[in-house]
């Protein structure tokens, strides 16, 4: 069994959606969105919801990957009154930013409460 579950993101709430463009530009810092739940809503409820979003870059010539950032959303609309009862809930989307001038992979990570890891890649080129 693979720790990492991944699929379509169309059609599956749980994968991580990296937009960004094919090819950027090198050197240039390039802003990155990672989003869960884009074509299908995740829930986002105290008993079932995302908890991170992390974003690594692995360049083609390079033995391991570099983590570029990592989102946490913490309100899932717990409060002292019980389950989804604060009415306060983060999204999870985020925007990371990236400067590099080699060609890689984009690898997005995300954790369900429920249904574990996801994982989804996206190759970027450069100009």
């Amino acid at each position: 069994m693979d720790l990492y579950s991944s699929a379509d993101w169309k059609t599956e709430k749980h994968v991580p959606v990296i937009e960004v463009d094919d090819i950027i530009k090198a050197g240039v810092k390039t802003p990155i969105t990672v989003s869960v739940g884009k074509e299908i809503a995740h829930p986002n409820k105290t008993e079932h919801h995302i908890s991170w979003i992390k974003l690594m870059f692995w360049p083609d010539d390079e033995k391991y990957p570099y983590q570029v950032g990592l989102a946490n959303f913490d309100a899932h609309g717990a409060s002292i009154k019980g389950p989804d009862t604060s009415g306060i809930y983060s999204e999870p989307n985020a925007v990371f930013f990236l400067k590099t001038d080699k060609p890689g992979k984009l690898i997005a990570t995300s954790y369900c409460n429920i249904h574990g890891f996801w994982k989804s890649e996206k190759a970027v080129k450069i100009e």
